[in-house]
């Protein structure tokens, strides 16, 4: 269940290896506010790796306004990273889909068949941080029609979000990837305070890193050493294995 390893003092206890599949990162290098070089891809992937990850799903931005990313320039980048790991000689899988905002683009993407997939017909969308799309249950019922399975990613980082409106959101078909770095209070009181209550209400579907840069790396190192990290990996119906 856990894995345990030779361990330096102050090393957690138990690893990732349990899920397996780290299915949001931004560790292609220099399309989004992740790694800007392959150097500082390598850097995440061997962190990542460290802590008992397997295969990593890199998944960049598409903001209409900021990352105006699309498969062309996500797989170029992957190709980039992968040969680089080629080069370094490290062997892991990474695979690529995306981090959809939803802005006034999303649905066209849908209608359009634009999106970029996780194993499973998964797709992982974002919300404003600052209030709901009116469209939200909209878009979400089209994806259902359409034989995708949403995952929202960290919905503990939505203020104007309470426990009963997200419990809500996810009995339509909508899986939760919750930020284990969320859990250390990286993201404020409040979001650490939704993210216990998401995981007490067996709401969360997937966890992950949401690695960008080296800080990420070392609160994800550091939640390990929670209790409610360790409940969500040891005995916690989370879905990351579906991704392998």
């Amino acid at each position: 269940m856990f894995s345990f390893l030779k361990k330096k003092k102050n090393d957690p206890a138990f690893d990732y290896s349990s899920i397996m599949v780290d299915m949001h990162s931004h560790v292609l290098p220099g399309i989004d506010d992740g790694a800007q070089t392959p150097e500082e891809s390598i850097v995440l992937v061997k962190k990542m790796m460290e802590l008992g990850v397997k295969k990593i799903i890199a998944t960049p931005h598409i903001m209409v306004d900021y990352y105006k990313n699309n498969s062309s320039t996500i797989n170029a980048a992957l190709e980039l990273l992968k040969a680089e790991l080629l080069t370094e000689q490290i062997d892991i899988v990474v695979e690529a889909a995306a981090e959809h905002y939803f802005d006034e683009t999303f649905e066209q993407q849908i209608d359009e068949g634009r999106l970029m997939i996780m194993p499973r017909n998964y797709v992982l969308f974002e919300l404003s941080f600052i209030s709901k799309p009116p469209n939200l249950l909209e878009a979400i019922n089209k994806l259902n029609r359409l034989y995708y399975k949403p995952i929202l990613a960290h919905p503990e980082r939505y203020s104007y979000l309470d426990l009963d409106q997200l419990r809500q959101i996810h009995d339509r078909g909508v899986s939760f990837q919750l930020n284990t770095i969320s859990l250390t209070g990286y993201f404020g009181k409040d979001a650490k305070k939704l993210a216990e209550g998401l995981v007490d209400s067996q709401l969360v579907d997937f966890i992950s890193s949401d690695m960008h840069h080296l800080r990420h790396a070392e609160a994800f190192k550091n939640a390990l050493g929670l209790p409610y990290v360790e409940k969500l990996l040891s005995d916690y119906p989370l879905k990351n294995r579906l991704l392998l």
